[in-house]
């Protein structure tokens, strides 16, 4: 007599075994566990992630905005300077620009960051704001001699473990493409100072133009905010070609103007996104965690990007390490 055996797991889908092997063997990264990290669809991310480390570290690129992303939001209970306010100085403003910077953030940050508004809605305002800011500096003649020093006084502070993710990229030459509405000669300027200008560094942002004299006079090409990000990734995606050949994006910012950063990528297979909500909080969660892959609350570390960086290139540091 013919004997039949029935094996359940034959009729398990394939999508199944897959779910139950990448459950058996998966590595558990113990900064996306705590209770500051948010993900509406955990699995979509462990996926995105074992994707891009199967890739490995040669098809890795990581598009960044700067201010309150790069660096704190707060630092012992004060707000760190974005890249225009360390402008903000005596060395290089007098004070009453000084006082009409203050009314200006204090007009248009509402704007920035009103959940209840579109991109659309804001993007008049934010015009209005960078215009008139950069019109200021402008009239003040800042000189660019004075800047490093402006940049040492302040109280500009990377995020804790921002080094450490600078040269891990640099160690496994992943580019990394700093796309910001800040001014990008102070921005390259803080990242100088602490040691972090690595030659994988391209910097996207508004460029002062200076006379033959060293004195501010304009702001060079296209106007950068934090909503018209999407514009500028498309204007600069063939000035940044050799970036095409990484097509995993580990794409880091605090504004959902930043979610357009990686439109420039024409090539992307996989984008993880990870946003960090440092300003009202409770108002705008719900449109961060529909919108980011991660969603970092009031977290002034770079932990959970090192965390998952150290992740994706893990299979490359093995290789290292045995060849040692």
């Amino acid at each position: 007599m013919k004997m039949v055996f029935h094996i359940p797991w034959i009729y398990t889908s394939v999508r199944t075994i897959l779910a139950i092997w990448h459950q058996l063997t998966k590595t558990e990264i113990p900064e996306l566990t705590r209770v500051s990290v948010m993900m509406r669809e955990r699995s979509r991310v462990e996926d995105t992630m074992y994707a891009m480390q199967k890739a490995g570290a040669g098809s890795l690129q990581v598009i960044s905005d700067f201010d309150m992303t790069l660096t704190k939001f707060a630092h012992q209970g004060k707000r760190v300077p974005t890249t225009h306010n360390i402008l903000n100085n005596r060395l290089l403003i007098d004070d009453d620009s000084t006082v009409k910077m203050k009314e200006l953030f204090n007009t248009y940050y509402p704007i920035e960051i009103d959940a209840s508004l579109s991109p659309e809605e804001k993007l008049p305002y934010m015009v209005e704001w960078w215009t008139k800011v950069h019109d200021l500096l402008i009239q003040q003649r800042i000189r660019k001699a004075e800047l490093a020093r402006a940049v040492r006084e302040s109280n500009a502070v990377l995020r804790e473990g921002c080094s450490s993710f600078f040269d891990c990229l640099a160690e496994q030459r992943v580019p990394l493409l700093i796309f910001s509405a800040g001014v990008g000669d102070v921005l390259e300027e803080v990242i100088r100072q602490n040691r972090a200008f690595h030659p994988n560094v391209h910097i996207i942002s508004n460029y002062m133009d200076f006379d033959h004299t060293g004195v501010l006079q304009a702001f060079k090409g296209q106007l950068i905010h934090s909503y018209n990000k999407r514009a500028g990734a498309l204007s600069h995606a063939a000035a940044l070609r050799e970036l095409h050949g990484q097509p995993n994006v580990l794409l880091l910012g605090d504004s959902l103007g930043d979610l357009s950063m990686a439109d420039g990528v024409s090539t992307a297979q996989n984008i993880l996104t990870v946003g960090f909500l440092n300003d009202q909080v409770e108002e705008r969660k719900e449109s961060f965690l529909n919108s980011f892959d991660i969603v970092l609350l009031r977290d002034e570390t770079m932990d959970v990007p090192n965390a998952i960086l150290r992740f994706i290139v893990s299979s490359e540091m093995s290789k290292v390490h045995r060849e040692k």
